[in-house]
């Protein structure tokens, strides 16, 4: 599982996501990105941490 620990814009500290997911988006050039998203455990934000290219 890719990393869990993201930034969160509301507490301003890095945190473990609860309810983590990998999901995709579309990236610059139309290119499909790879990122997780999930919630602050302290404040319930949605954090989001884009990842690394797929090989």
């Amino acid at each position: 599982m890719p990393e869990q620990i993201a930034y969160c814009v509301k507490c301003r500290e890095k945190r473990e996501m609860q309810e983590a997911k990998e999901v995709s988006f579309e990236g610059k050039g139309g290119q499909e990105r790879r990122a997780m998203q999930g919630i602050c455990p302290v404040c319930g934000t949605k954090m989001f941490r884009i990842l690394s290219k797929k090989d």
